[in-house]
């Protein structure tokens, strides 16, 4: 039950914090100094009053940031109730026996997962035989730790065919830096082998069929001082041979591989080795464009020296997904469908301009494609509702799985050895199960993969969706959750998150670490955003470049309508966003900073004009534009929440977070916006940077990390709506 402080308790309240850090409060965090650098573009000059912090090697930048560190760590630590809310994450986190997910089948039923049991801090890996009385553990990254005290995440991992070997990726401190190893499954002994400079952010490892090597992409190696925007550059797919020496692996795809399409500098080349097919499959992805580059080659030909390649189709066909079932591959294209449909060819002869149609485009949205032994199932978007459709190979044609109590859901392992599948439910309110479907009897089973947990079906917990109108008048799809018996009163403390990027749909989902904040009578909102993949290729396509924009209006139109609708109100409402989702919060409170108490940032993007100045910026050229271009520019600038803080305005109160391994947005983005808003600020609100110096963008974290962020975040918005944990 949530308890609204009065104003003299509040002024008390943060009088005891303040006491509490006194003795940290003598040695507060200076002011960051101002060394302004203007640019002209195109005639419009820019400020960049702290271009030096993005500089981390410069000892008085780090000072700085760890000084912030320190500051934001006691401040978050002395509100009063973060540790009771911590305490009863633990304990819902401690709710369910064990998680599983990322499930690989072989042809006996061996299966290899990830598993995260009751008290484990990092994901493990294990196999699980047919007939076995219990899981192996193989890897547990738990017992590795670096000379520096950072631990180690694991990755992908891929098991041969056989089942014999698994190679599987390390990564240290969330840096997603990773190291292929092998591992002989049954011995658990680790072959000699290791391979770095890995690329596994859009592949993984694939094995050939008679499992003895294995296709991996690599990045270059580059020396000491070469620009970090070239770590992205002319990464290369090489074949390993087990046992063989890692420096003498040979190039399958590179720059030079094909004179059909010379790979650009910037693309993510990947090989795929179909079950029960003659070809291989090749993938181009462009940077972080959706559209992919396909290629075809008979698998004995990739040692030959000259691989025939053939084009199965081009980034203008808008491919964005595939799957093959022996010798025919299917198709998710947006060519003449903005929500997608579904097509094949054959990959002996492949022609996209004559491929047949397999699902029509239609209302709803094609988010995904699956290949078993007997069909194709095709994952669909239905306004928010996940549904499956199966298509036989031999009667082609499409039927809708109903679900057991009708519920949403998706696959999450299919493979050309079995015939049933695995799929999972989703809802916002009750806790995922694993059904096994079994399409000769169209029965669902339940696999005991997701066990029942003890906050899985707590009752008195609603969602609600709805479509709210925004600025120009788009009907924007918005998630509300709640409790079912809400007072629409306007004193609700409620957090609303959006992302809207890279056509990446925000998707139904339970998470029973929800309830610490639903139970206390928060709400919870999710802002469908353009710039996601809700509705298709047109709803991102109008949240990206030049009409950017629409994705913080689009938030900003949602955070309105649960103010009028009496969710909630001003003095009890919080944003966040994080990665690309900075862009919609950091504009949302720099457009609108009266709507909001406070703010959420983590690892944002926040000076969009630096961007592809950063290691993962020329990739994302493509999502967000480029400087060297006028559109570009101005595109960039308009999205730019750092070159959008004004001095004096009232902003809320904001929480920046960053992990300095953080491969994918440079650390130095939330330390520049940190710096910007505590000068400019007029509100006297706390602007604090909360930094952790073992993770990275929060791939690989552990979850003892994710549970203080999730406390500490909570707290800090609590703390500012004026309400006692």
């Amino acid at each position: 039950m949530k308890k609204i402080v009065s104003p003299i308790c509040l002024i008390l309240m943060i009088c005891c914090i303040s006491l509490s850090c006194n003795k940290h409060t003598l040695n507060a965090p200076r002011t960051a100094k101002i060394q302004n650098v203007v640019e002209d573009f195109y005639g419009v000059k820019v400020d960049d009053p702290y271009r030096y912090m993005e500089n981390l090697d410069d000892p008085e930048v780090m000072d700085w940031i760890r000084a912030q560190a320190e500051y934001s760590s006691m401040v978050l630590g002395n509100i009063p109730g973060r540790d009771i809310l911590l305490d009863r994450l633990i304990e819902l986190d401690a709710g369910k026996p064990f998680g599983i997910w990322g499930i690989i089948r072989l042809s006996d039923g061996t299966m290899f997962f990830k598993k995260r049991a009751k008290g484990d801090n990092l994901p493990k890996l294990y196999v699980r035989f047919v007939g076995g009385e219990q899981d192996q553990l193989l890897i547990d990254p738990e017992t590795i730790v670096s000379e520096d005290k950072q631990h180690f995440s694991l990755g992908s991992y891929t098991p041969s065919p056989d089942g014999r070997y698994v190679v599987y990726g390390l990564a240290k401190g969330g840096s997603e830096e990773t190291v292929l190893h092998v591992m002989e499954v049954e011995s658990g002994k680790k072959l000699s082998e290791t391979i770095d400079h890995i690329e596994t952010a859009y592949n993984s490892p694939k094995w050939l069929s008679d499992g003895t090597g294995f296709f991996y992409c690599r990045r270059q190696e580059l020396p000491a001082n070469a620009p970090e925007t070239d770590i992205y550059k002319n990464s290369k797919v090489y074949f390993h041979k087990l046992g063989g020496d890692v420096a003498k692996d040979i190039v399958i795809m590179g720059s030079e591989f094909s004179k059909l399409n010379e790979l650009i500098d910037v693309d993510f080349p990947s090989i795929s080795i179909p079950i029960n097919s003659d070809y291989a499959v090749a993938k181009i992805k462009h940077g972080d464009s959706k559209e992919l580059t396909l290629y075809t080659a008979p698998i004995n030909s990739l040692f030959t020296g000259k691989i025939p390649w053939v084009m199965v189709c081009a980034d203008k066909d808008e491919v964005i997904g595939f799957a093959v079932h022996k010798n025919t591959i299917y198709l998710q294209t947006g060519w003449d469908a903005p929500r997608y449909k579904v097509v094949s060819t054959q990959l002996d002869n492949p022609d996209f301009s004559t491929a047949k149609a397999v699902i029509e485009k239609g209302e709803w949205v094609v988010d995904g494609l699956s290949t078993a032994k007997d069909a194709l199932y095709v994952g669909v978007n239905d306004g928010g509702f996940n549904r499956i459709i199966r298509v036989e190979y031999e009667n082609p044609e499409p039927i809708e799985l109903i679900l057991p109590n009708n519920s949403a859901g998706y696959v999450t392992s299919a493979s050309q050895h079995h015939s049933t599948i695995l799929l999972a439910t989703n809802s916002w309110t009750k806790g995922s199960v694993t059904y096994e479907y079994d399409p000769g009897t169209g029965s669902f089973t339940d696999s005991g993969l997701t066990p029942k947990g003890k906050y899985d079906d707590i009752p008195g917990f609603s969602s609600t969706e709805v479509k709210v109108k925004s600025h120009d008048g788009v009907m924007v799809p918005l998630s509300i959750i709640h409790k079912s018996n809400i007072k629409f009163d306007g004193k609700n403390p409620t957090l609303i998150g959006g992302y809207g990027a890279y056509g990446n749909s925000r998707g139904v989902n339970f998470d029973p670490l929800k309830l610490a904040w639903l139970e206390r009578g928060g709400v919870l909102a999710v802002a469908h955003v353009r710039g996601g993949g809700e509705y298709g290729k047109e709803w991102h396509s109008a949240g990206q470049m030049l009409t950017k924009p629409n994705t913080w209006k689009d938030f900003i139109a949602c955070a309105e309508y649960l103010i009028e609708k009496g969710y909630t109100s001003s003095p009890f409402l919080g944003g966040q966003g994080g990665s690309a989702g900075g862009i919609l919060i950091g504009r949302a409170i720099t457009e609108r900073p009266d709507l909001f108490a406070a703010a959420i940032i983590s690892v944002g993007c926040l000076d969009a004009i630096r961007m592809e100045t950063t290691t993962n910026g020329v990739p994302n050229i493509q999502e967000f534009g480029t400087v060297t271009n006028e559109d570009g520019f101005r595109g960039l600038y308009e999205m730019s929440s750092y070159h959008h803080v004004t001095d004096g305005v009232v902003y809320p109160a904001v929480m920046l977070t960053h992990g300095l391994n953080d491969p994918r947005v440079n650390p130095w983005m939330s330390a520049k916006m940190t710096a910007r808003l505590q000068t400019a600020s007029s509100s006297g609100k706390p602007i604090l940077f909360r930094v952790e110096y073992g993770a990275g963008h929060g791939v690989g974290s552990t979850q003892n990390q994710r549970l203080a962020e999730t406390a500490d975040k909570w707290a800090f918005l609590l703390w500012q709506f004026g309400i006692a944990i």
